[in-house]
């Protein structure tokens, strides 16, 4: 008998697994029994276990897949995203959306990689997989996913704050991931510490004003920040995004319709954009 009492990294695990398949095989448009065989489920179990993680049902999700259906959703959130400039982020009143505060280093701490910080980590599973997150006292400063080497993700971490003093601490940071990712809006905003240069953290803003349930193209970005001939800088600096999930580049697809790459992998870009408008058509 199949097991329904799953904990959220193998519903994460089979949604991945399902996503890739549907991937390697989209031009076939494969039907649900075949997807759920792939993952080995039965048809009626993986139609449960989908609906109930993404909020929509496969078949939906497949048609969230195609380019046309994706340009579709480039021009719904043209408008979302003309209300969110004319009217403030936050007067939107989204359930879902988290809210989040910046702060920068200055050039000095830029340049200095983090000397006499103390930066607190700790791995923790979440809806998408498992993620590494550490902060300073000024704020959340790196999050990433992880799929298998903890090691890798974290000397990722030591590279971008070098001089850093680097304190496993899973106690302090559980309640963070609990924040980030459980329902409904956080009791008060989410500090963001960030070390980019004055170009990156620019885009890295302008990522947080796409609202969830919209997505936006690089070639918009770059001129929402002004600079509309920097599309590959803009690319470059959404690729370099050190906080992931929160600072929202997921969000940013090609304005071909395809959904194109992501540094933790495209299905889990995939899963996360699904599950972000299963919950807006809920509300």
């Amino acid at each position: 008998m199949e097991n329904e009492n799953l904990e959220p990294l193998q519903y994460y695990t089979i949604i991945e697994q399902a996503i890739q398949y549907i991937e390697a095989n989209v031009q076939n448009q494969p039907e649900l029994e075949e997807i759920a065989s792939a993952v080995g489920l039965s048809e009626y179990h993986f139609h449960r276990i989908f609906t109930r993680w993404a909020g929509i049902s496969p078949k939906r999700f497949l048609q969230f897949l195609t380019k046309e259906h994706a340009k579709g959703l480039l021009n719904e959130s043209e408008n979302l995203l003309d209300t969110t400039h004319r009217i403030g982020l936050s007067s939107l009143g989204r359930l879902h959306d988290l809210f989040v505060n910046t702060e920068a280093v200055t050039p000095g701490e830029y340049k200095s990689h983090g000397m006499g910080l103390n930066i607190h980590y700790g791995i923790h599973p979440t809806p998408f997989g498992k993620c590494l997150i550490a902060t300073t006292e000024r704020g959340i400063c790196h999050m990433s996913f992880v799929d298998k080497n903890e090691g890798q993700a974290i000397d990722d971490l030591v590279e971008h704050w070098s001089q850093a003093n680097m304190i496993e601490d899973y106690k302090s940071t559980a309640h963070l991931v609990t924040r980030i990712f459980s329902d409904g809006k956080p009791d008060a905003p989410l500090q963001l510490h960030l070390r980019g240069t004055n170009f990156q953290i620019k885009v890295w803003e302008a990522l947080l004003n796409i609202p969830s349930g919209a997505v936006t193209t690089y070639e918009q970005i770059a001129l929402n920040i002004g600079n509309p001939r920097a599309v590959r800088a803009v690319g470059s600096a959404v690729g370099d995004n050190p906080i992931a999930y929160l600072i929202p580049c997921h969000r940013v697809i090609r304005k071909s319709g395809e959904f194109g790459n992501y540094m933790w992998g495209s299905a889990r870009k995939k899963a996360i954009l699904v599950k972000e408008f299963g919950v807006m058509s809920h509300t």
